[in-house]
C-alpha cells in the first residue's frame, strides 16, 4: 500500500481538492493507498474539511496538530502514522502534479527506495527568491556532498528509508535533506511545478528567511566556519592597515587618521556582532534539542485508525 502524506496549513479551500484528485489518480491506476491530512495548526476551516474528507472516503484520515509546529513537524507526524509499505509527500496546494505519483510508485515497485521529486522548473517566481533559493540550496547541497538545487518535498520513500528518517530525533529536522543523506537506491522524476489549485501561499518572504537559516543551521556547521574566515579576514584588514600606519609614522606622513580609526572600528565591531549572533544561532538549537521536547503534538485524529 501507498501512504501519501499531505501536510496542510490553512487549506480550507485545496483539501476537497486534493482529496478527491489524488485519489481518483491513484485509484485509477489500481494502486492501494491511503492518504494522510496533517493539519499543522491552522485556524480556518481545514480540520473541518479533512474530517469530510475521511467520511466520504475510507482512505482519507487526518492528524491535527494542537498548535503549529510548521512542516517539517506535518511532514513527520505524516511519517509517523503511515502504514504502507512505501510513502510519498506531496503538497496540499497540488503545485506537486498527482500524476507523478503513479510514476514515482512504478519506480518503487522496479526496487528503487527513494524516487525524488526534482523541479524542472521553479515555477513562478520572483528574481530576488530565485537568488535566495540557490544561495540556500547552495549551502545544503555542499554540506550533504548532494546537488540539491532541485530539490523538493515531493518524493516516494521505501518503508525502510522512512523507519531510518524515524529514528532521527533531532528536532530541528530539515526533510528535504535528510532524506538525500540516508541513502539507498535513489532515482528521480522530473516535474514542473503548478499553480495553487485555489488560495494563496502562507509563506512570506520573512518566513522563507527564517526557514532556510533553521534548516542551514540545523544541517550544517558551515556558518560557524564563516566565523573563522571573518576573522582571518579582520586579521588581514588589520596587518594592512598596521603596516601602512607605520610605514606613515616612520616617513613622517602620518595623519590624524580619526576617519580610518572609526571605520576599523565599526568594521570589527560589526564582524564581532555577525560571530557572536552565528554562534548564539546555534547555542540556542542546542538549548532547544537538550530539552527533548516532542516534535509536534496530536490533538485529534480522524479516519480509520484500525492497526
Amino acid at each position: 500500500m501507498l501512504s501519501v502524506v499531505i501536510p496542510a496549513y490553512y487549506e480550507e479551500e485545496t483539501v476537497p481538492a486534493a482529496a478527491q484528485r489524488i485519489g481518483a489518480v491513484l485509484t485509477q491506476a489500481q494502486i492501494p493507498h491511503e492518504l494522510i491530512f496533517v493539519d499543522d495548526g491552522s485556524k480556518d476551516a481545514t480540520w473541518a474539511r479533512i474530517q469530510a474528507a475521511a467520511v466520504a472516503d475510507a482512505s482519507v484520515r487526518g492528524v491535527r496538530f494542537s498548535r503549529n509546529f510548521g512542516k517539517e513537524a506535518a511532514i513527520f507526524a505524516g511519517l509517523q502514522h503511515a502504514k504502507g509499505e512505501c510513502v510519498a509527500v506531496i503538497d496540499c496546494d497540488l503545485q506537486h502534479p498527482p500524476e507523478k505519483l503513479v510514476e514515482m510508485y512504478r519506480l518503487w515497485e522496479q526496487g528503487y527506495e527513494i524516487v525524488e521529486g526534482v523541479k524542472a522548473d521553479r515555477g513562478q517566481e520572483s528574481a530576488v527568491h530565485r537568488l535566495c533559493a540557490k544561495l540556500f540550496y547552495s549551502l545544503i547541497s555542499r554540506a550533504t556532498k548532494i546537488d540539491m538545487s532541485r530539490a523538493s518535498d515531493f518524493k516516494l520513500l521505501d518503508r525502510k528509508a522512512v523507519n531510518v528518517i524515524l529514528t532521527m530525533r533531532e528536532k530541528r529536522a530539515f526533510f528535504r535533506a535528510l532524506s538525500s543523506w540516508v541513502g539507498f537506491r535513489t532515482c528521480e522524476v522530473s516535474y514542473e511545478v503548478r499553480e495553487r489549485a485555489a488560495g494563496s501561499s502562507k509563506w512570506s518572504t520573512w518566513s522563507l528567511v527564517k526557514y532556510a537559516v533553521s534548516n542551514i543551521t540545523a544541517f550544517t556547521s558551515v556558518p560557524l566556519h564563516l566565523v573563522t574566515v571573518m576573522g582571518v579576514l579582520a586579521l588581514i584588514v588589520s596587518v594592512v592597515m598596521g603596516v601602512i600606519a607605520i610605514v606613515q609614522k616612520i616617513m613622517g606622513v602620518a595623519l590624524g587618521g580619526f576617519t580610518t580609526v572609526i571605520i576599523l572600528l565599526l568594521f570589527l565591531g560589526s564582524l564581532i556582532m555577525i560571530s557572536l549572533g552565528i554562534i548564539g544561532y546555534y547555542v540556542g538549537n542546542i538549548y532547544e534539542e537538550i530539552k527533548d521536547r516532542p516534535r509536534y503534538i496530536v490533538a485529534q485524529t480522524c479516519g480509520d485508525e484500525t492497526p
